[in-house]
């Protein structure tokens, strides 16, 4: 009788939807609260702790399914291929979200920073200079490009830890 073994892209797939579909609707929880241009520590923090955890959940799946089983390397790939996929469903919903929902997004939270940069006490030449370097940043292509690379960054740094954690290798015998 055949053994099949799980694959890693399958769990990075499904795990990923489902981060996906947990970001969107944490995008529009903050939409529905008019917090959605603002970002800070807390939406960060959410997120962070929101990716973690299916991240891991996906990876003791893949284990599961395994035979109790997983490599660093698998480990990894389930983790990077859980933060791309759901970045690549975030970018979707940003580009959404900006061109549909809400195309004054992109002024909102560029008045947002001018007033956390006024009371960070900036004058109104360096608040004029951090935007007017900033602008390049805003098209639709670096955003993209930018939020595909830091969807494999943040998806290799954490799964580095729970992968060396996780780790269980079949040896030879």
């Amino acid at each position: 009788m055949e053994n099949n073994k799980p694959t890693t892209g399958k769990f990075a797939l499904n795990y990923g939807a489902l981060l996906g579909g947990i970001s969107v609707v944490f995008i529009l929880m903050l939409y529905s609260m008019d917090m959605h241009y603002q970002g800070g520590g807390m939406v960060i923090g959410v997120t962070v702790v929101l990716s973690l955890a299916v991240v891991i959940l996906g990876m003791i799946q893949f284990k599961k399914a395994n035979n109790g089983f997983m490599s660093f390397g698998q480990g990894l790939k389930v983790g990077v291929g859980i933060s791309l996929v759901a970045g690549v469903i975030g970018i979707i919903m940003n580009q959404i979200m900006q061109g549909v929902i809400d195309p004054e997004m992109m002024d909102k939270a560029i008045e947002f920073q001018k007033g956390t940069m006024m009371e960070a006490g900036m004058t109104s030449d360096q608040i004029d200079a951090q935007l007017k370097m900033g602008e390049s940043f805003r098209t639709p292509m670096m955003q993209i490009m930018f939020g595909l690379l830091f969807s494999i960054v943040f998806g290799f740094i954490y799964s580095l830890i729970p992968a060396l954690i996780l780790k269980k290798t079949e040896t030879n015998q």
